[in-house]
């Protein structure tokens, strides 16, 4: 299938934003017990990846780590610049309950912290990478942009990443449930699988001897689209799962919170390869979903899911964007119409909803207010639930005009408000108190 021309702009315009070079991919020197390395698309995924047959106990229990070369870095008189990375595997607990290995990366930033109190720690939720291991951020801060011909992976995050280091802010970045990890699929936008991934990170970058941050240290959020929905959970999480991970503040940007909408606006879209991610991780959490699957899903649909397990979001977009699931069911109904005819799947994604508890701490929800790929009500409507439950929220709509392209609508307000985010957040991290616009939603777009 030939590159569409608004997928491949995206595409460019977000190598561009990075600074990106293509680089080999190539295995990685560390502790990893088990020397096997696997190949995704052409791309060897290191040993450092394959988790152990055993895991610790504990929540956040460092099982591994290794130095981590960033792709983007320039020497320096206190070490190297923006810091010293340090690849992780951590242990966390899936939405069964169940142990599982998780991968990431903490960054000693090389910038001294000028605000109150220590050095403080971000945990970086990362927005759709893709669901194959190649994708996975820890991986695209060493290579920023793999293009072999088999693969398209652009790590746009690292921009977010490198901001806070440069304020002197610590930063450790989840790769998620399955990103990366060589044991099992990805679990894309899993409510609490997301969320404990990222307060276990907090929990294994503490933990680390070569880390400056201690539980002393103020801890923020940051996320955008899946990664706004990852923070956004946790944040209503962290009272029950991490009690010791005390929230100074989380930014949510365009989090995806009721997933009965989104799956509406991404189908047909720029990102509707995004559908099979969704449904290859699900049917990987609750098997039970499995004989509706089957009931419903035609060879060209499972050959989909099939594809696009191992695909980056730049692979997704050249290889479906624009395409409708009518095309994957035996019914021709479209995803969203099959969700409508099956009780046992509106119960399912009602219990991946974001917004039935109160958040931890200071939140800011921001939403581009053109935004037809999270769409943006359902953004706002996290924000109204949080404020009526008493929650502290700084509600931000972006406002720019719509462009034709759900990708752009969405893409865009990432790069508009991230520095406005990112300065809320290390104001929270000195230690000044945080603001609360609920009394303005009424009137608010």
């Amino acid at each position: 299938m030939p590159p569409r021309p608004r997928t491949l702009a995206a595409a460019i315009v977000a190598a561009l934003a990075l600074g990106a070079q293509a680089v080999p991919a190539a295995a990685a020197d560390g502790q990893a017990g088990d020397s096997t390395t696997t190949t995704s698309r052409g791309v060897e995924i290191p040993a450092f990846y394959t988790p152990p047959s055993e895991l610790p106990g504990a929540d956040g229990t460092l099982i591994r780590h290794e130095p981590l070369p960033l792709a983007l870095s320039l020497p320096g008189i206190d070490g190297p610049l923006p810091g010293r990375a340090t690849r992780l595997m951590y242990k966390s607990t899936d939405a069964n309950g169940e142990a599982v290995a998780v991968t990431g990366a903490y960054i000693e930033p090389a910038a001294r912290w000028r605000g109150d109190g220590p050095r403080p720690l971000v945990a970086v939720a990362p927005g759709t990478m893709g669901q194959g291991d190649q994708c996975a951020a820890s991986m695209a801060l060493e290579h920023p942009l793999q293009l072999n011909g088999q693969t398209v992976s652009v790590g746009y995050e690292d921009l977010s990443v490198y901001r806070l280091l440069l304020r002197g802010v610590a930063v450790v970045v989840t790769d998620y449930v399955g990103l990366g990890t060589t044991d099992r699929l990805h679990t894309y936008v899993n409510r609490v699988d997301g969320a404990h991934a990222v307060l276990d990170a907090v929990r294994a970058a503490r933990a680390l001897d070569s880390a400056s941050v201690t539980s002393e240290s103020r801890v923020g959020l940051f996320g955008y689209s899946q990664g706004g929905g990852a923070t956004a959970a946790a944040a209503e999480l962290q009272p029950s799962y991490a009690p010791d991970v005390q929230l100074a503040g989380t930014y949510a940007g365009a989090p995806p919170a009721d997933l009965t909408e989104v799956t509406r606006a991404i189908d047909g879209s720029d990102l509707a390869g995004a559908l099979g991610w969704s449904l290859n991780g699900f049917l990987q959490t609750e098997p039970a979903l499995r004989p509706i699957a089957d009931r419903y899903i035609n060879e060209a649909g499972q050959e989909a899911l099939k594809d696009l397990s191992t695909m980056c979001v730049g692979d997704a977009l050249f290889g479906y964007g624009g395409d409708s699931s009518t095309d994957w069911t035996k019914t021709g109904q479209s995803i969203s119409d099959v969700i409508s005819a099956e009780p046992v799947l509106q119960t399912f994604l009602a219990e991946q909803r974001i917004g039935s508890l109160k958040p931890a701490g200071p939140v800011r929800v921001a939403t581009g207010t053109s935004d037809d790929l999270v769409p943006h009500g359902q953004a706002r409507r996290l924000a109204v639930d949080w404020c009526g439950k008493g929650a502290q929220v700084t509600y931000v709509p972006v406002l720019l005009p719509g462009v034709g392209s759900g990708l752009l609508n969405h893409f865009a307000p990432l790069l508009t408000d991230q520095g406005s985010a990112i300065s809320w957040l290390t104001d929270r991290l000195s230690g000044e108190p945080a603001g609360s616009n609920c009394w303005s939603m009424p009137v608010q777009p």
